[in-house]
């Protein structure tokens, strides 16, 4: 079976349990899954109930699909994510995007607790993707490629979309939430980076880092979603402070900026 096989495979077992299809598809990172508590929800589906689906096993990300509502929007929500450093195969961690797409959703919504690299951030604050870099993960492409999700020569160059971005940012300013805007940089994982990758990230243009996401952007963007991707920065990284790095820090940081996360998304979601 091919993946767009088992893709078709994995919508047919949503279909017969969900007859929901939404507008808006949102993935939500470590530490931030409880958001997708506070919807109007019309059904849930675990990851573990759909034939040929990957099963999230990291702390933090419960691992189900939410069906419901932000406002009046249409939403289905990642309520944890597949990584590739949990040992599935690059083309199982974005295969939750794809069939999101299949779905009906146009729009897509990523977050992610990353690893501050800028001198000017600091943890807790948000940051606005406006552009990655995924060299050190695998590319999610590699392989035969679907015409029916998309090209095999896929432009890169306005991933995350200007629109969608703008409305980032309008409604940041709104709410008085600050924001940078920035690279992120995507590694496997799962040990964090050693302080002489963050200064070689640092050089390469990189704003914040995280191990997740860029290779779930490529795959999005191959099959047609508009993007937009915010990482909440629940530390410094490597080698900017003296403190080691552990997933119960980001997990505490993550907790403790909740509420300011969950105005932000919600108010993002019901204007795009």
């Amino acid at each position: 079976m091919n993946q767009y096989e088992r893709l078709q495979k994995c919508l047919s077992c949503v279909r017969e349990r969900v007859s929901f299809e939404p507008d808006t598809a949102l993935v939500l990172g470590s530490g931030l899954g409880d958001y997708a508590d506070t919807v109007k929800t019309e059904a849930v589906l675990e990851y573990s109930d759909i034939e040929g689906f990957p099963v999230s096993t990291v702390a933090g990300h419960k691992g189900r699909f939410v069906f419901g509502y932000i406002g009046d929007v249409k939403v289905v929500i990642m309520q944890g994510r597949v990584h590739y450093y949990e040992g599935y195969p690059i083309t199982d961690v974005v295969l939750p995007i794809r069939l999101m797409k299949l779905m009906g959703a146009e729009t897509l919504i990523l977050t992610n607790a990353a690893g501050g690299i800028n001198a000017n951030f600091t943890a807790g604050d948000f940051m606005l993707i406006t552009d990655h870099i995924s060299n050190f993960a695998p590319n999610p492409l590699i392989g035969e490629n679907f015409e029916e999700l998309g090209t095999r020569f896929p432009d890169m160059s306005e991933i995350y979309n200007k629109e969608l971005c703008n409305t980032v940012k309008l409604t940041a300013k709104e709410l008085e939430i600050k924001l940078h805007e920035g690279v992120y940089l995507q590694t496997t994982g799962p040990s964090f980076e050693s302080p002489a990758e963050i200064k070689m990230f640092r050089t390469f243009g990189a704003d914040a880092v995280g191990m997740s996401t860029a290779c779930e952007a490529i795959a999005a963007n191959h099959c047609g979603f508009k993007i937009c991707g915010i990482s909440f920065i629940a530390n410094l990284a490597c080698g900017m402070t003296d403190n080691p790095l552990t997933h119960a820090e980001v997990m505490e940081a993550a907790d403790n900026s909740a509420p300011l996360f969950k105005k932000l998304i919600r108010a993002v979601a019901e204007k795009l």
